[in-house]
């Protein structure tokens, strides 16, 4: 029978805005010395919430982890659209934002729900042999995307003062948020982007159940043991 050591499991961590994915990952691993350290989705460095990181032998569940469903909240500036199609990105065009009630922008939103093959944006993670494309966006070279099929379950605004809503997307693994952002911009006529974006859920784990960064790297060993999700329990659900 094999045995599995108490942190071969699942730690669920609040990411702040500012690291990358990447950032959390490093952090954790270094300050328990865990040899294998992964995470089940990148946030992008300024979004926040769930990051499901994967300690140990429950790397190996990092792909199935990864493929499961999101939910995320955050809030969509409308006049603007930028090259990355979110905050960080340059400007690249700036229109004057129409008279729009939610109810209109909710008409339009719920046009992009069920299945859709959306394009990545140039400043994304995505490898075009074997070079992420945000290197070659910063040389100013644009490449051809491959259009991913991704599926929106669930795309609506709780709230809007002009010119930004709050909305909540529930959605397929490889969904990209922020292009989601541009595309209603695009078809209101008048830009977007994406202000800030919050992940709440992935798969079978929320927020609720997440401990923010700095709280996770302040625990003994001891107390991280008890926060881990066992490999067996994580393995039982995949």
């Amino acid at each position: 029978m094999q045995v599995f050591d108490a942190l071969d499991g699942a730690l669920l961590i609040d990411k702040p805005a500012g690291p990358t994915s990447h950032d959390v990952v490093e952090k954790v691993r270094r300050r328990f010395q865990i040899k294998k350290v992964g995470h089940c989705g990148t946030l992008d460095p300024n979004a926040t919430g769930l990051l499901v990181l994967v300690l140990g032998r429950a790397t190996k569940l990092s792909e199935k982890l990864m493929s499961a469903d999101k939910v995320y909240e955050g809030s969509i500036k409308f006049g603007e659209t930028t090259e990355s199609h979110d905050a960080d990105g340059e400007l690249v065009a700036s229109m004057p934002v129409p008279p729009m009630t939610i109810e209109e922008i909710n008409a339009s939103a719920a046009t992009f729900l069920g299945d859709q093959l959306q394009t990545p944006p140039m400043v994304s993670a995505i490898k075009k042999d074997g070079v992420p494309l945000y290197k070659l966006a910063r040389k100013g070279i644009e490449v051809e995307r491959k259009p991913r099929l991704v599926h929106i379950y669930s795309f609506k605004f709780s709230a809007y003062a002009e010119p930004i809503g709050q909305f909540k997307v529930a959605c397929t693994k490889g969904t990209y948020v922020r292009t989601l952002a541009h595309d209603l911009g695009q078809k209101l006529g008048c830009g977007a982007h994406l202000a800030s974006l919050r992940r709440m859920v992935s798969g079978a784990f929320d927020i609720a159940n997440a401990l923010p960064l700095e709280e996770a790297l302040q625990l003994s060993v001891r107390q991280l043991e008890q926060r881990v999700i066992p490999f067996l329990q994580l393995a039982a659900n995949t």
